[in-house]
């Protein structure tokens, strides 16, 4: 896919040598000359006719490969007989046919490059791959056009060395977590390969990360297993939290057993007062805060209340 995609590139840029305002200059010259051919048959001899039309056929011949339209965001490297004659465009430009050649246009918009380092062990020997993605852009299109022969390989082959190094001395831990800090690594490491093609790197973003199956599932039961470990630490918290509040409450009736008296009391009262509602308390309880007998008056009282319902 993406070699189809730099054919169909590289195709694109072939097809700019010709321009469109080349072609119809040609166009209008070789009918200038047909016409003239035609008018002046019969009033001048047959080599002023050869002569004009053949005239007409060179001028246009000469417009079609020598006038040159570069875009916008292009610059065209010329060469003059092998040799840098300097850049041209963008707009329209001239050059000497057969002796000034067009080897490449440089395109000096963002460019995007999609990359991958499939299968790397990180530095804990788990098999990766990584999906990135890296934004550049030519700064220097001499250099460009001659310094490497096809910088966007070289561009893609330096990235994915990069991704690759940086995998293989990293931890898969560091690797999950860290993709701000391996952005800016890869930056740095693919601008300094490239700025000698006349290349720099703008941005790069890991966009994913995939590990096997197998680990992935273990990682999940992991991390379930640490959610449960922090709930029990949580409920282990607030049971201690809750026993040293009745620890302070107990405070209070250490020297106030009527107070204590009393709120045992009311707490066997809210008790028995529902309805089939059974209270069992310990039998130290019973002796030390008088609980039997306390118990029995209220029963006492509940029959009593029954009776006169009845």
């Amino acid at each position: 896919m993406k070699l189809s995609m730099m054919k169909d590139a590289r195709n694109a840029k072939i097809d700019q040598h010709i321009s469109p305002i080349a072609g119809a200059l040609f166009g209008v010259f070789l009918v200038v000359g047909t016409l003239g051919a035609i008018l002046m048959d019969g009033r001048v001899g047959d080599g002023w006719i050869g002569a004009f039309v053949l005239g007409t056929l060179l001028i246009g011949t000469y417009l079609l490969f020598a006038l040159k339209v570069a875009s916008q965001w292009e610059k065209a490297v010329v060469l003059r007989l092998g040799k840098f004659k300097g850049l041209k465009g963008p707009g329209m430009f001239w050059i000497v046919p057969i002796i000034d050649t067009i080897p490449s246009w440089i395109d000096h918009r963002v460019m995007v490059t999609p990359f991958a380092a499939q299968k790397t062990l990180t530095k804990d020997t788990v098999p990766v791959d990584v999906d990135a993605v890296l934004f550049w852009v030519i700064w220097d299109a001499e250099k460009a056009a001659l310094e490497v022969k096809n910088y966007e390989a070289a561009v893609d082959w330096a990235a994915q060395t990069a991704l690759r190094d940086i995998t293989g001395r990293m931890m898969l831990a560091d690797l999950l977590v860290g993709r701000s800090m391996i952005d800016q690594e890869l930056q740095k490491i693919i601008d300094e390969r490239t700025t000698p093609w006349g290349v720099t790197v703008q941005s790069v973003e890991i966009r994913d990360i995939v590990i096997p199956q197998d680990l992935e599932d273990a990682m999940s039961r992991q991390a379930q297993a640490e959610r449960e470990r922090q709930a029990r630490v949580i409920l282990g918290e607030s049971e201690k939290q809750i026993a040293e509040s009745f620890a302070d409450a107990s405070q209070s009736y250490i020297n106030n057993p009527t107070a204590l008296h009393l709120r045992a009391m009311n707490m066997l009262f809210e008790g028995l007062k529902e309805k089939g509602a059974l209270v069992i308390v310990p039998s130290s309880a019973v002796d030390t805060m008088n609980l039997g007998g306390l118990s029995g008056m209220v029963s006492l009282a509940q029959q009593n209340v029954h009776k006169e319902n009845k």
